[in-house]
């Protein structure tokens, strides 16, 4: 009896020890991961006096002169593009989007360019027009027929739609590609587009070329009164990027798209390749690429985050950088940027509160 009572002890002694062990861990591992926590913000909120001095806009030259390196570098020399899409198909069928509300009809615009990395983009007209084109551009995970809530948004509130999907995906080409010494490769991702760019090509075409070529069609053809530019995620990046490079876009908005990169301390918020690459970032970096989306007459930027977003860019530390681009844009004398934090859902996705914030800005 009291060597059983003996090991009963011993039992107890060494369950307790093991708990004891596993508790000591969960702190250690709770203590260090609130000091990693602790540091990126001290490395946030330390940045936040030098972030005046990435900004090297001081006046609107400084404004048209980055555009300009901007269109060299994407179209290397080349100016702006003034062609129009490879092929027009007018008042098309398409099963995915017959059903939606006040659509009169579909336009199918086919843009071709370098090594087959080719884009599809819908005209989207309403039956009851505003006249006020909305460039919606959806992000990674698949094609515009992913926003196809996104487009019967407008549409029912009488805006015209063009729709594009990042390269690679949707409709658009995956394109087989022989690389030299790597043999055929099948492109699938944007990081495979490192391959092309050198001193007499660049990949960063492919994301906005697409939206250049088809908006001179657009304005060759119809008379809009006005070109706003809503993105998704990779979408939101290239709102971000083109409308810095194209005047023609007033109003912008940009939904989970991009953060400085001095911000992007979780591995989720990095990015592909474009959203990284040193050779353009060099050019204008990201505080100076809001600055030129923002600038102008009746030009404004609006950033949305999802404070909750699974994805990336979940509740940034907007404060480092919000109120410095205000005044940046102040002193320069016009345009407008805001940032608002989507809190009313847990999802990567522009949501309906999102859709309502936007509509009243574009009604401003």
């Amino acid at each position: 009896m009291q060597n059983l009572l003996k090991k009963n002890l011993l039992v107890l002694i060494l369950v307790f020890f093991v708990i004891g062990v596993i508790i000591g861990k969960a702190i250690d591992d709770y203590v260090s991961l609130n000091s990693i926590s602790n540091y990126n913000q001290s490395i946030i909120y330390d940045v936040q006096n030098n972030v005046q001095e990435l900004i090297h806009i001081k006046n609107p030259s400084d404004i048209i002169s980055k555009r300009n390196a901007l269109v060299s570098y994407i179209w290397k020399d080349k100016v702006f593009p003034t062609f129009v899409p490879t092929q027009i198909e007018k008042n098309i069928s398409d099963s995915d989007f017959i059903k939606l509300e006040n659509l009169k009809q579909i336009d199918k615009m086919t843009i071709k360019m370098d090594y087959n990395v080719n884009s599809t983009a819908y005209l989207f007209l309403p039956a009851k027009s505003n006249n006020q084109l909305v460039i919606y551009h959806h992000g990674h995970d698949g094609g515009f027929i992913n926003g196809k809530k996104t487009i019967q948004f407008f549409l029912k509130n009488n805006y015209p739609v063009l729709a594009f999907s990042m390269p690679l995906t949707g409709m658009n080409s995956q394109p087989i590609v022989e690389l030299g010494n790597e043999g055929k490769i099948k492109f699938i991702s944007h990081n495979l587009f490192s391959h092309f760019d050198s001193d007499r090509f660049s990949s960063i075409k492919f994301f906005v070329e697409p939206v250049a070529v088809s908006l001179n069609y657009v304005q060759q053809n119809y008379e809009f009164d006005e070109y706003y530019m809503v993105g998704l995620s990779g979408g939101g990046w290239t709102t971000t990027l083109y409308s810095a490079i194209d005047p023609r876009i007033t109003k912008s908005y940009s939904i989970a798209g991009s953060l400085p990169l001095y911000l992007r301390y979780s591995q989720a918020d990095i990015g592909d390749y474009e959203q990284i690459l040193p050779d353009l970032y060099r050019i204008t970096n990201y505080l100076e690429l809001y600055i030129m989306d923002s600038y102008g007459n009746n030009r404004a930027h609006v950033q949305i985050f999802n404070k909750y977003d699974p994805c990336c860019f979940a509740d940034p530390a907007i404060d480092t950088y919000q109120n410095i681009i205000k005044l940046t844009l102040k002193n320069l004398g016009q345009g407008d940027f805001s940032i608002y934090i989507d809190d009313t859902h847990k999802e990567h996705k522009i949501s309906d509160h999102a859709l309502q914030i936007i509509l009243e800005r574009m009604k401003e």
